[in-house]
């Protein structure tokens, strides 16, 4: 037993070289993915609006209301039809902006040769907010499904759906939106959910959303009773 300490000693003090370098290694900010999710009160309105061709995703994010946020670090993601996953980066300097935009390449490029992705049906977009020092400060994140040749535009989560009148070979996009443009009428128990084309509309449903619902139009809320006049953005209230 005696002969076997040193050997027994070596190999503990060689695990714990081991974990204290995989700790080093790990990349900064790696253990601030838990940072807390923003209050209601403070989400910014984002969208993802397909081009013509389905190759691409304009990112637009707006109405920023986090207290002392400095930048945004964005993360789309999404699996290709051989199942292997993708992820769009990127880190945006607010100073006072208003509104980001961003053109979101679902594909890769490489000297000017674009290389585009198949079937790409669905990923998740997430949004860190972070203050001058680089302290996160809190993050949202949500699903989104790309989807065409259908009339039946629903939510990943199985809550919201958009029923097209005319089934379109546009491109849709669906998702959480997690702000707001402008405050709602009242609370919002549900949503709010975004439906936005690759096509000017307008492109007239039926809305499958409980409760008392209203869509975000022209810059004001009107009530619905289920059927709605084109795509938007959509909530319950109480």
């Amino acid at each position: 037993m005696k002969s076997k300490l040193p050997l027994i000693l070596l190999g503990a003090g060689a695990l714990v070289v081991i974990v204290a370098f995989l700790m080093l290694r790990r990349p900064a900010g790696e253990a601030e993915e838990d940072a807390p999710e923003l209050p209601f009160s403070q989400r910014p309105f984002a969208r993802l609006v397909p081009t013509k061709d389905g190759h691409y995703l304009n990112m637009i994010v707006s109405d920023f209301k986090v207290p002392n946020a400095a930048s945004m670090d964005y993360e789309l993601y999404y699996d290709t039809a051989e199942g292997i996953t993708q992820g769009v980066p990127g880190k945006v300097n607010l100073d006072g902006k208003t509104s980001v935009e961003r053109e979101l390449l679902l594909g890769s490029e490489s000297s000017g040769k674009f290389r585009y992705d198949e079937g790409v049906d669905d990923g998740t977009l997430t949004l860190r907010f972070r203050d001058a020092g680089g302290k996160l400060i809190g993050k949202v994140a949500g699903q989104w499904a790309l989807l065409s040749g259908t009339d039946t535009l629903s939510s990943l989560d199985g809550k919201f759906a958009y029923t097209l009148d005319e089934e379109s070979d546009a491109f849709f996009i669906v998702m959480p939106t997690f702000g707001l443009p402008e405050s709602a009428p009242a609370e919002v128990t549900v949503g709010p959910y975004g439906v936005f084309a690759s096509e000017i509309g307008p492109f007239p449903g039926e809305v499958n959303l409980s409760g008392n619902v209203y869509g975000w139009y022209a810059n004001n809320w009107e009530a619905l009773t289920g059927s709605s006049s084109d795509l938007g953005l959509f909530i319950t209230t109480n």
